[in-house]
């Protein structure tokens, strides 16, 4: 008997945040085929100041007005405080 299928898609985190100054948070983890995939973002008035995500061809990615730089992923508490610490530094 095979084994039973693997969902395409598993949710494990959605959270959104609406922070004082128009600031909006978005926090996303899933599983998939592929693994853990993850995209965190903070925006303000429609533009992106902080986004952090693994679901491009490119792999691990840090972005911080508009400038994309590899990211090191070592674990989603890792994960979530570098994300926090440059939204802090952004919203300044």
């Amino acid at each position: 008997m095979p084994p039973p299928p693997v969902p395409v898609q598993a949710l494990l985190l959605l959270e959104r945040v609406l922070r004082t100054g128009g600031v909006r948070l978005e926090i996303a983890l899933w599983r998939d085929a592929r693994g853990l995939r993850y995209r965190l973002e903070c925006e303000r008035a429609g533009q992106g100041l902080v986004r952090y995500d693994n679901d491009s061809p490119r792999g691990h990615l840090r972005t911080l007005a508009g400038r994309a730089s590899p990211y090191q992923f070592r674990s989603v508490e890792q994960l979530r405080y570098d994300f926090e610490r440059d939204v802090e530094a952004a919203s300044r």
